[in-house]
């Protein structure tokens, strides 16, 4: 059966120029957010080491959310414990990925970092803050204390 590009709705006039597109197309990405999301975290996680930040967690999860990175900030003379939020886009087309961080978004981040801190008998005293690295293409940026804790609401 040969190639018929009036059937075909990718919209490729030859057999080759589907197949090429195909080839260059990364499925598993796409099938696969959460692959795809712990390749970014790996990437942010290399990039806070070379800042000095030692890695405590990666994908800590709980009943209550998940944190993608916990870290400890030691560059400064008092250390701050650190709960990160990575965020990727390809591109710019659905926004930048640092406004996906939204209210509920912030909310859950917070209540995972109380349980963690609960679980692991974190004092606190030790300061903490909450950071986006935001992955768009190839750049990165780092937002530090990019949001406040945020209780959860009383109704």
């Amino acid at each position: 059966m040969g190639f018929q590009a009036e059937k075909t709705a990718c919209g490729f006039s030859s057999e080759k120029d589907c197949l090429l597109a195909f080839e260059q197309m990364d499925w598993r990405e796409k099938v696969n957010k959460r692959k795809t999301g712990s390749k970014y975290e790996t990437l942010a996680a290399r990039y806070l080491e070379d800042k000095g930040y030692l890695i405590l967690c990666q994908n800590f999860r709980c009943r209550t959310g998940e944190i993608d990175l916990i870290a400890r900030d030691e560059t400064k003379e008092q250390r701050t414990l650190v709960f990160v939020e990575v965020k990727y886009r390809r591109n710019g087309a659905v926004g930048l990925p640092e406004e996906a961080v939204n209210e509920n978004k912030r909310r859950r981040i917070s209540r995972a970092a109380d349980y963690f801190r609960m679980q692991y008998r974190i004092s606190s005293d030790m300061p903490c803050r909450f950071d986006v690295i935001a992955i768009e293409g190839d750049r990165l940026r780092h937002h530090v204390s990019a949001f406040e804790y945020e209780a959860q609401r009383r109704y």
